[in-house]
């Protein structure tokens, strides 16, 4: 690769310490160290993509796989009443660490954090168009 590990890679091959909550042959999950919330939990595939959209399907199917029994598991164990999955891709988006993770963040009935924007109004003309272009990119 020719570039420096990343954070979450140098968690992966047993060089960082983490609080492991769960590992299979391509997923790792630990608790962040910098949680916004208790629990708040990194769920990484072991693929070092630094994009969603550069991640195999293999990592992407793993990924996906493994979340829902993590997300029970922390709910479960934090007493948590509801939990935000975030994921973010490239800078401009709110990624610190150039590979993909999710986050998992219980909510309780005191967090005071929020995700929440405010909505636009598709334009249909604009909304046809980019449709018709996504979905020729898809091919």
């Amino acid at each position: 690769m020719g570039e420096e590990p990343t954070l979450f890679t140098r968690i992966i091959e047993g060089e960082l310490p983490c609080h492991k909550l769960y590992e299979d042959e391509h997923t790792i999950a630990f608790l962040d160290i910098q949680p916004l919330t208790r629990g708040h939990t990194l769920v990484v595939p072991k693929e070092p993509a630094p994009s969603f959209d550069q991640l195999s399907s293999e990592s992407a199917s793993a990924l996906g796989g493994a979340l829902p029994a993590i997300c029970k598991a922390v709910m479960r164990a934090t007493g948590a009443t509801a939990y935000n999955l975030i994921q973010n891709n490239g800078q401009e988006a709110g990624m610190s660490i150039a590979h993909v993770h999710i986050h998992i963040i219980p909510r309780y009935p005191s967090s005071t954090h929020s995700f929440l924007w405010e909505y636009g109004k598709i334009n249909h003309d604009d909304a046809k168009t980019l449709a018709e272009s996504i979905s020729a990119a898809l091919d």
